[in-house]
């Protein structure tokens, strides 16, 4: 079974040799990394070096540290010790400089784990793959399938996810979908995050009907989709217009017992709301606080401009406070689509406190200052002059602002 799955890796490997680039891995930039002397300073008093040491260590081990800096001297310093840290140890640490996004670093200091002749785990080489595929070398993470085979270390669906997602994400969405394809010709079970991964790629560059089609492909090979499956081609296919499908593929979605969440219900009412089906779109509300799934700030802020856009000013309010009411912060989103409301049916004085209000807390922006003005162009042909005057005293407060 070993050499099977060897053997596999090795195919894996040919099948996308294209994909590896001519340069030399250790080509790509990265940080230069100066390595800690095992000489300390005569003048250090003994006290000092031991706890500097024993902070170092703790660092390491935990995983935590203040910046990039303070990463790599506890990384020099435990590199000097005697024995040295299991490569779960290292792998974790690596995985905290993931977070960080130092992707340049982690490669740099995968090399320097080698040199200390310490053997990878699958784990420590899907964050290896996981760094080339962020900093857009996929080439070089499909390279790194040749590194498990030499380490005899099986791949897991982890490293393929990964790969796959590296490929959608340099837009090789074909590419992509033929190494998931290679893969279960293979014999590895793909989970859903895998499908979830094609799946939002395909309805990103518009490819709809094969997303349906892989939705369907994944039932029958006994992987259940879940929310994020569900919602993100609900998503594409309101986007598209396509809002009597979405429902439908909503419906089978609670058929199947499948608990919608606040983006699928947003999705739904953003399709609606271009529709002009408000009466659908409250009853969606309705149903998502019988459900216990709150609103956000998104779905709030798309209620707010198409409550404007259908002429229903009056109920805008109550909705605005239902929002503060659950604690839901308005964003920039939230405050323009009130200013574009409010200057779309010439209430310039309420699209100004909204305005003032933005300035306040900072969100004021380019965005958020034409449309005001445009505002005041509405309404300029029934008041020149005291639009102009109004316009005139708008400027004079922002230049107060600064």
């Amino acid at each position: 079974m070993a050499n099977l799955s060897l053997m596999r890796t090795f195919s894996l490997a040919l099948a996308f040799r294209s994909f590896r680039s001519p340069l030399v891995m250790g080509a790509i930039h990265s940080p230069t990394l100066l390595f800690a002397s095992s000489s300390s300073s005569s003048s250090t008093s003994g006290s000092t070096c031991t706890h500097k040491a024993a902070s170092l260590k703790s660092k390491f081990y935990s995983a935590s540290f203040r910046d990039l800096d303070d990463a790599l001297a506890s990384f020099n310093h435990i590199i000097l010790l005697h024995p040295l840290p299991s490569i779960d140890k290292f792998g974790r640490f690596l995985s905290a400089l993931v977070r960080i996004k130092q992707y340049h670093t982690v490669v740099s200091l995968f090399r320097k784990i080698e040199l200390l002749r310490i053997s990878h785990n699958v784990y420590s080489l899907n964050i290896l793959i996981n760094c080339y595929c962020r900093l857009h070398h996929v080439d070089f993470a499909f390279s790194i399938l040749g590194k498990f085979l030499k380490l005899g270390v099986k791949p897991d669906i982890v490293t393929f996810n990964t790969l796959i997602d590296g490929l959608c994400k340099e837009g090789k969405i074909n590419r992509a979908v033929d190494f998931f394809n290679h893969v279960v010709a293979r014999g590895y079970e793909p989970d859903v995050q895998t499908y979830n991964v094609i799946i939002n790629h395909l309805c990103k560059f518009g490819e709809t009907n094969l997303a349906i089609g892989l939705l369907r492909g994944m039932v029958e090979r006994g992987c259940e989709p879940d929310a994020v499956t569900y919602s993100t081609i609900i998503d594409k296919l309101c986007k598209d217009g396509l809002v009597a499908e979405a429902l439908e593929l909503f419906s089978q979605m609670r058929n199947k017992g499948i608990s919608p969440n606040v983006v699928t219900y947003t999705s739904l009412i953003h399709g609606l709301c271009n529709l002009g089906k408000l009466n659908q779109v409250l009853a969606l509300l309705d149903e998502m606080v019988v459900q216990n799934i709150s609103p956000d700030v998104y779905t709030f802020s798309i209620l707010i401009d198409n409550l404007f856009k259908e002429g229903m000013v009056s109920k805008v309010q109550n909705i605005f406070n239902m929002m503060v009411k659950w604690g839901i912060k308005p964003n920039v989103v939230t405050y323009c689509s009130l200013m574009n409301g409010y200057c779309l049916h010439s209430q310039m004085d309420e699209a100004r406190k909204v305005f003032d209000l933005m300035v306040i807390r900072g969100f004021a922006n380019v965005f958020s200052y034409n449309i005001l003005i445009n505002g005041y162009w509405h309404v300029a042909s029934r008041d020149v002059p005291g639009c102009i005057g109004a316009f005139q005293e708008h400027v004079q407060s922002w230049s107060a602002a600064g």
